[in-house]
């Protein structure tokens, strides 16, 4: 039991350490959120001002190894919690209160307009932080925040869904996470009558098995949840957008669309290495092989057998070799720590085409729209090297080369035995 209390207490004093060592580095980000702003201080539009952004979070990014993106995210959140909130920041600070207390108190008070509210509001949320859970917390701060707002909630929801979307988490193993954020009478709708479908599937199914001898059915031994995943994605991929279609019926008429990457090896079932979906998640051979079964036409990607270094890109039905080349071997944008795939991003002439650049595969790379505008409306610019190699060179001077990624391929070594006579 001692030694249980001398663990917990260390961990409480830990937690409180990385509690107030993150809010040191939101104060941080926050000093580079304002040095943007001033610089958009002598900007002539709003996009300047946004590029100044950019600049500033694609600068921290390269040198952390982290997405821009990720970095600009957590550069405007952390000038949220400093600017708006900082007495929560504060006690953040001090180990007072975790950073997930932070979120949920700011979360709750985003709407808060005057700084007085948001103090007062602060005050009471932060001593009921200090002996209760985040979620509780969070269940509290929506409530007391209620008190102080000074506009009516339909104002504050026609705001709320400018925020809605849909994203993709890849994980582990072949699987990934689809995130919607909705209305929220629509989404609990939504979820509602997936559960009825799948409660139905389940039911029907148990009837059946019971009235039936044969037991060779697997669909009994699903889960409800797996049953709702399923019929989910079923309605995703298949249905029709009612309430967005035209009259001739185009949207339902589109089909999902995904680019998988195979070794030949385990295409014939003679291999172990796992297939890549859109160049950055595994998938297991059993689909890959499915979606190739299914495919109109596949892209044939020859790489060197000992160091699997890309050769070329030919195709059964030959168009556009340039681009599938440059999609085959970049698999990615090519800013540094950048991953959106070949089809979210433009080609870019890395010395321009107007001004002589070739058109060629030593001059052109596959950079996403925000890092094509970075490219040529900021400090930052691109030098190709060689063999797809990019030296990109930030606003401080500082140089980060990008490679691309090996191809999703098997390589041999050779034998250096001599051979039996």
């Amino acid at each position: 039991m001692d030694a249980l209390e001398a663990v917990t207490t260390m961990l409480v004093e830990v937690e409180s350490t990385i509690s107030s060592m993150q809010a040191v580095r939101d104060g941080l980000l926050a000093v580079g959120s304002r040095l943007a702003v001033e610089v958009a201080e002598h900007a002539d539009s709003r996009d300047e001002a946004d590029l100044a952004l950019r600049t500033v979070a694609a600068e921290f990014a390269a040198a952390l190894r982290i997405s821009d993106r990720t970095v600009q995210r957590r550069m405007t959140d952390a000038s949220f919690l400093v600017e708006r909130f900082p007495l929560v920041w504060r006690a953040q600070g001090a180990g007072l209160i975790s950073a997930g207390h932070a979120r949920v108190i700011c979360d709750a008070g985003e709407h808060l307009e005057d700084a007085a509210d948001r103090d007062a509001f602060s005050v009471e949320l932060i001593g009921f932080a200090e002996t209760e859970s985040a979620n509780r917390v969070a269940r509290r701060a929506r409530r007391v925040a209620e008190r102080f707002q000074s506009r009516p909630i339909d104002d504050r929801h026609k705001d709320a869904r400018k925020k809605r979307g849909v994203w993709v988490r890849d994980l582990p193993d072949g699987m990934a996470e689809l995130g919607l954020r909705g209305p929220a009478a629509l989404v609990h709708g939504a979820f509602d009558r997936i559960t009825q479908m799948a409660k139905t599937v389940r039911d029907q199914t148990v009837r059946d098995q019971t009235d039936s001898t044969d037991s060779t059915d697997s669909t009994y031994s699903r889960t409800l949840d797996q049953i709702r995943a399923d019929i989910a994605l079923d309605l995703l991929l298949t249905g029709a957008p009612a309430g967005h279609d035209s009259a001739n019926g185009l949207l339902a008429a589109l089909t999902a669309r995904v680019s998988v990457t195979v070794p030949v090896t385990t295409l014939m079932g003679r291999g172990t290495t796992p297939a890549e979906l859109n160049g950055c998640t595994p998938i297991d051979p059993v689909t890959a092989r499915r979606l190739a079964g299914a495919a109109s036409g596949w892209d044939r990607i020859l790489t060197h057998p000992i160091t699997g270094a890309l050769l070329t890109v030919d195709r059964y039905r030959p168009s556009a070799d340039l681009k599938r080349h440059l999609r085959a071997r970049d698999q990615r944008c090519r800013f540094p720590t950048c991953g959106y795939p070949p089809s979210h991003c433009d080609i870019d002439h890395h010395h321009d085409a107007a001004r002589g650049g070739p058109t060629a595969e030593s001059n052109l790379g596959h950079l996403c729209r925000r890092h094509h505008v970075l490219k040529h409306q900021t400090p930052w610019h691109v030098e190709p090297v060689t063999d797809g190699l990019y030296a990109w060179t930030s606003p401080t001077g500082q140089v980060y080369i990008d490679r691309p990624p090996p191809p999703n391929t098997v390589t041999f070594t050779e034998d250096a035995s001599p051979a039996p006579f």
